[in-house]
């Protein structure tokens, strides 16, 4: 038999039970943390919708808010949010860019121009990959108007070094890599405004030296290793960098 200490028994009946709310988002958020839900480098939703989902008011959130940030399990930063807009639209490119544009609402063909097994001096010192499979593609309207070159450059893994012989999965680069076992741990983003080299102006059927915007990307798996690292020439008349400003 197990003794339970007497202390440990009484209870009290009469005093009410303090139900910490600010603690109950703690203790959740802190839950998806550690479950992996709530990811390295993910948004949290806005304080409207998490205040609602998790029925508190929004003083409570903003007070277990500042705890997480105290504890160091969240950052807060001045501009965070979706990075590219196609004709006004939010793209996830965690989705995949042609499963994001079609999500919204954009009718693009997307045209393969070179599937091969390369080396790149200059990203085989960055990333230490001795060999990468190109993925480089171009996506127009239906009219043929020409609106992204995107460049990638996965690493040429076993499980990926067959890929310019049999091609991409479903046509999707993403799809591609998670068959391979290339999950998304992390990246980074950044965005500027480029000129048209001779050859990407060729290929845009722009003139040369016409302003784009550049996007390039690049992420990580679990261990830290490379998964993929693109660049995106972007028109300018169908895309934007849009940011959200506050927590």
């Amino acid at each position: 038999m197990i003794d339970v200490p007497l202390h440990c028994t009484r209870l009290n009946m009469h005093k009410p039970v303090r139900f910490d709310k600010k603690q109950r988002v703690i203790d959740e958020l802190t839950r998806r943390i550690h479950s992996g839900r709530l990811r390295r480098g993910k948004r949290l939703p806005g304080e409207h919708q998490l205040a609602e989902e998790l029925e508190v008011s929004r003083g409570t959130l903003r007070e277990a808010l500042l705890e997480l940030k105290r504890q160091s399990y969240i950052a807060t930063q001045t501009g965070v949010g979706s990075i590219v807009t196609y004709d006004g639209v939010e793209i996830d490119p965690q989705r995949g860019w042609a499963q994001a544009l079609a999500e919204t609402g954009a009718d693009l063909q997307v045209e393969m121009l070179r599937l091969a097994t390369i080396e790149e001096a200059d990203l085989q010192t960055r990333f230490g990959v001795e060999r990468f499979i190109a993925v480089d593609r171009r996506r127009s309207t239906r009219d043929g108007l020409f609106v992204s070159l995107e460049r990638s450059r996965v690493p040429a893994l076993p499980a990926l070094i067959d890929l310019p012989a049999r091609g991409l999965v479903d046509d999707s680069l993403t799809a591609t890599l998670r068959a391979a076992g290339l999950e998304v741990a992390r990246g980074e983003q950044s965005v500027d405004i480029a000129y048209l080299d001779a050859e990407s102006a060729n290929l845009l059927t722009r003139d040369i030296g016409t302003p784009v915007l550049r996007s390039t990307r690049t992420t990580f798996n679990q261990q830290g290793s490379l998964v993929e690292h693109v660049v995106s020439l972007l028109d300018p008349d169908h895309f934007r960098l849009h940011l959200h400003f506050g927590t």
